[in-house]
């Protein structure tokens, strides 16, 4: 029976992503090459361009494989205790923005999008997109059930959670705890939560 190459194929796309991920943890973002990562992976550098049109896409798609995340799967638990749920969810992004490995992995994404239009768009569309849209989901239905302000917009109340997370993270002010994921999480609760009525 002669080999499938579906199944060759995808041995050498998992190689390629697993050997750009060691090796920008290795050596960072600048001195990562395609070069290095066909060397890593065993495939020809020809190879590499041929599915991916720069190191910033390889580097994206090994980040979405080291995450282990369909983004096109993204939901969030509903408990019906919105505070327990979205503080999971504040707490799953800080512990992935502090880990040091993805954390390295996501700020040379970070740097490569400042100067890659369309690299941004797509890890938006890929990453940060469907992230929102998962979080804007459950606080509609918690609006929905009134456990929120019926007249909230939506875009800007999940701004309002993860918006001090990437804050910290870019600029290093402090470090990313549990404890601050709870703050953030309760704060921004207090300010999405139904008014009180007025008498």
């Amino acid at each position: 029976m002669p080999p499938d190459p579906s199944r060759r194929s995808e041995r050498s796309r998992q190689a390629i992503l697993t050997a750009a991920v060691d090796l920008l943890r290795e050596v960072g973002y600048r001195k990562l090459t395609i070069e290095a990562i066909a060397a890593r992976a065993g495939v020809g550098k020809q190879t590499i361009y041929r599915w991916w049109p720069s190191k910033g896409a390889v580097v994206l798609d090994g980040f979405l494989a080291a995450v282990n995340e369909d983004p096109d799967d993204l939901s969030l638990p509903d408990t019906g205790d919105v505070a327990a749920d979205l503080r999971g969810v504040v707490r799953a992004i800080v512990a992935e923005l502090a880990d040091p490995d993805l954390s390295g992995v996501s700020r040379a994404l970070m740097i490569e999008m400042q100067e890659d239009v369309e690299l941004a768009d797509t890890a938006r569309d890929r990453i940060l997109a469907p992230q929102m849209r998962a979080i804007a989901d459950r606080l509609r239905a918690a609006q929905d059930a009134g456990q929120l302000r019926a007249d909230l917009d939506l875009a800007v109340a999940v701004e309002l959670l993860v918006g001090p997370l990437y804050h910290r993270w870019l600029l290093r002010t402090a470090p990313l705890t549990e404890a601050y994921a709870d703050t953030v999480t309760d704060l921004a609760l207090r300010a999405l939560g139904p008014q009180p009525a007025r008498t």
